[in-house]
This record gives C-alpha cells, sequence and structure tokens, in this order.
C-alpha cells in the first residue's frame, strides 16, 4: 500500500490514505494503522484536509484515527445530508394562477392541481432548503412505472430540473386536459388555452 510506503514523499502518502478511505470498512482498518503505526500521518493528513477546505478543530489530532479520518475526506459532513423526504401537505395559494389548493391528504400536494405549477422551495421533498423559491414550469409528462404520470419542471430562475408525480386519486385530481396537452405538446401546451376561471 502506497500509504505504508516510509520511502515516500509524505503528501504522496497522505493522498493515497485519504484515496484508500471509501468504504466503512475502509474507514476501520485504515482509522486502526492510523492509531497505530501510522501515527506520523496524522498531522499531515489534518493539514491536507485543511487545505482542501475541510473544518477541523486543532483537538482532531486526538480523536480515534477513523473520525479523523472519516472528517478529514469530507465524508461526516456529507452523511448529515439528508436524502429521505420530509412530509409536509398542507394548503397553499398558487403563484401563478392565484388558487386555493387544499392539502393532498393521501399524497402530499406539491404543485397546483389547476395550472399544474410547482415552487422550487425544496432541495429533498418537504426540507424547504433550496433558496430559490422560483416558479417551477410543466415542461412535459412522462408515464414511470410504480410512479404512475409523472409531471417534470424546469424552474424560471435558476434553470433547476424536477420530477413529480401527477396527482390523479385524491381531491381536486390534477387537471386531465392539462395533462394530456402537457403530454401532446410539452412546453407548449398552454399557448392558446384561456386564462383559468376565477373560484367561485
Amino acid at each position: 500500500m502506497p500509504y505504508r510506503d516510509r520511502r515516500s514523499p509524505v503528501p504522496k502518502r497522505v493522498a493515497a490514505l485519504l484515496d484508500a478511505a471509501r468504504t466503512r470498512a475502509d474507514w476501520k482498518r485504515l482509522g486502526a494503522w492510523l492509531d497505530d503505526e501510522g501515527r506520523p500521518l496524522r498531522e499531515p493528513l489534518l493539514a491536507a484536509a485543511r487545505r482542501e477546505g475541510v473544518e477541523l478543530p486543532d483537538e482532531a489530532l486526538s480523536w480515534p484515527g477513523k473520525r479523523l479520518l472519516r472528517r478529514a475526506r469530507g465524508a461526516e459532513v456529507s452523511a448529515r445530508e439528508r436524502l429521505n423526504p420530509i412530509r409536509i401537505d398542507e394548503s397553499f395559494t398558487c403563484e401563478h394562477c392565484a388558487r386555493q389548493v387544499p392539502p393532498g391528504l393521501s399524497l402530499v400536494r406539491d404543485h397546483c392541481p389547476f395550472c399544474l405549477r410547482s415552487l422550487h422551495v425544496d432541495r429533498v421533498p418537504g426540507d424547504r432548503a433550496a433558496g430559490c423559491g422560483g416558479l417551477m414550469d410543466p415542461t412535459g409528462v412522462e408515464l414511470g412505472g410504480r410512479a404512475g404520470v409523472v409531471i417534470t419542471y424546469r424552474c424560471r430562475l435558476c434553470g433547476y430540473e424536477h420530477r413529480n408525480r401527477a396527482a390523479l386519486d385524491v381531491e381536486p385530481p390534477d387537471d386531465q386536459e392539462c395533462l394530456r396537452r402537457l403530454a401532446a405538446l410539452g412546453e407548449r401546451w398552454e399557448e392558446d388555452l384561456p386564462p383559468h376561471p376565477p373560484e367561485e
């Protein structure tokens, strides 16, 4: 292993150590090595991680090797990033057509059923962490396997593209005519449509 070769320059050994640490098993094995035989590499490892922008306190030198290695590789921060959806189902007023949209109840409602617009507010569904807030226009419809009908979106402000499942089995369901036109015409689906009638 290149990181064990004492004849190699220290920066090369540190780079090889970081490159070898990919899985939990690697972190455990290499962390144990860092606690024992690899102790001289702890300080250069800390310095290399800081040069890469990883924030590590000075007391990181006394941490167990596994923890030091995970943090130096930046794995601890990415492991804390939320990837699973958060269920937030509440009524809202559509930013595009100004109609009141009720909660989906059985399905989290993330777009307007009348004009099919959405807002770019989430990175992971429900986290409200996108920071953009732009209106997302429907650009197409796909027929998926388990997901059924899927609407594709593009944000007007930043260009972010996203897919949402169509809400067909909730009240009110997504407008069937809008979905048909979107499937047939893509982004030009509402060019000749009259504006939505005001809510009663």
